[in-house]
């Protein structure tokens, strides 16, 4: 079995693998004061609980976004897992033909998203991931990665307005009845889900004029669903993208 770690700014996603079934996935938060023994006490729980001994790993593959916690998680596999694991970064093999000015500012993230949407659905793409921030990926016909777009996160824009506006209370991220709201927090939920979906809609539509291509557009990260529902862009919704590339990533790295 191979672990699948994606660390995120937000949240820890974590998949296990049988070959090319997953197995189990789970979700913690990112601290990035935790130590190593309290990560491991974490993972050993989880393990336990999904039947899962750790002696039956054989190998580990971590993507991360949060530079400081990268060389805890790393210590971590050795010591409770026994494993060194592969890092998604310079001198993995991807598969990814990467057009970027300079292509060791993109994301691991963003890799890892395009490497398992190429496989999936082949070019041409848009992947939106709705994390933190959320991205934008543009993979062309034949299947390079162009570049794409990065803006605010729904979490983050609700907690500047929250922030910044002295009268707003904190609202929940949750689609309002109507988008012309009767009270402050139901005005504050259509401006953020419905404004937020028409931007959404503005990147993509002027991604498809630039390239002069109908790329499928694939939504993946924790807000995906809530957003694609009031898209018009958004073709499918793959909650699972990222940890299917980090598979893939980890067997092409083993017949390298």
């Amino acid at each position: 079995m191979i672990l699948v770690i994606d660390v995120g700014n937000t949240n820890i996603v974590l998949g296990l693998y049988q070959d090319r079934e997953l197995l189990h996935h789970w979700r913690l938060s990112t601290n990035r004061s935790a130590t190593v023994d309290e990560y491991g006490i974490q993972i050993h729980n989880l393990f336990r609980m999904g039947r899962v001994e750790t002696s039956a790993i054989d190998g580990v593959i971590i993507s991360c976004v949060v530079p400081p916690i990268m060389g805890t998680l790393e210590h971590l596999c050795e010591t409770y897992l026994g494993k060194t694991p592969l890092v998604v970064g310079p001198g993995l093999k991807t598969g990814l033909n990467i057009r970027y000015e300079n292509p060791r500012e993109v994301g691991a993230d963003r890799i890892v998203n395009s490497v398992s949407a190429i496989e999936q659905y082949g070019g041409p793409l848009i992947v939106v991931d709705f994390g933190t921030a959320t991205t934008f990926d543009y993979i062309d016909q034949k299947g390079n990665y162009l570049g794409g777009a990065i803006v605010p996160g729904l979490g983050i824009s609700t907690e500047a307005l929250y922030q910044r506006a002295a009268k707003l209370p904190r609202i929940d991220l949750s689609k309002p009845k109507s988008v012309i709201g009767r009270n402050t927090v139901h005005s504050m939920q259509a401006g953020i889900i419905y404004g937020y979906a028409g931007q959404v809609d503005g990147i993509v539509e002027r991604m498809k004029a630039e390239t002069g291509e109908n790329p499928k557009v694939i939504a993946t990260g924790g807000l995906a669903a809530l957003i694609a529902k009031e898209s018009r862009s958004i073709d499918e919704i793959n909650s699972m993208l990222t940890l299917e590339g980090l598979r893939l990533i980890y067997q092409r790295n083993q017949h390298a």
